[in-house]
């Protein structure tokens, strides 16, 4: 697939077929994670898999079935793979520490914007447009119930999970009414040479 089409076709996915991932496409989803950016080539980030009779245990943790119900798309429970992404601030504050970078204090106020959840984000989108190129669908959601999710799994305690990444083969799918909201002008996206303010009028105008 084209990467236009790739990154054209890219939508959230919440309902799902319930039959399995062939191992290669999964491979391939998950050697494309780790082709993400990373500072320092830190590479601070793991991905928690799970897949087949798996995700239910996963599902069992972070949600209970009031919190499904109440979700109102049954068929997400359905998808065959589900990926945690997680971020390693110590790996990146070890990096820095060597002696290329030299930052043996390892203060994180070095850090304005925090690159270890910066640079998991970017893998996740990586997930996301494998996902597409192999013709299925996905949705990265936040996830509930931290403490919960780290005791069950090991997860170490100083670890952040970013968010999961549901993938499938795509059902029938109600779109989220959020979609109803259309994408933000491009005048107040995209600040030529400088941020141009946006009148309220201009912002509430219809395109």
């Amino acid at each position: 697939m084209e990467f236009q089409d790739v990154v054209r076709k890219r939508k959230m996915v919440r309902s799902f077929e319930a039959r399995a991932i062939a191992p290669d496409v999964v491979e391939r989803i998950l050697r494309n994670a780790r082709r993400a950016p990373s500072a320092g080539h830190s590479q601070g980030w793991s991905f928690l898999v799970f897949e087949g009779p798996d995700t239910k245990g996963f599902w069992d943790v972070i949600w209970s079935d009031d919190d499904r119900n109440r979700f109102g798309y049954p068929a997400l429970f359905n998808a065959p793979l589900v990926i945690v992404c997680v971020s390693e601030r110590e790996v990146y504050l070890s990096r820095y520490a060597e002696p290329d970078k030299g930052w043996t204090d390892r203060d994180e106020k070095r850090w304005p914007v925090p690159f270890w959840d910066v640079d998991t984000a970017m893998a996740a989108m990586l997930i996301l447009l494998t996902a597409v190129n192999e013709g299925l669908g996905a949705l990265f959601f936040g996830v509930r119930r931290h403490a919960e999710l780290k005791a069950a799994y090991g997860v170490p305690e100083r670890a952040t999970v970013v968010g999961a990444i549901a993938i499938g083969h795509p059902a029938a799918d109600r779109p989220s009414p959020s979609l109803r909201r259309g994408r933000r002008p491009e005048s107040q996206v995209i600040h030529r040479g400088g941020w141009h303010a946006v009148s309220a009028r201009a912002a509430d105008s219809p395109r």
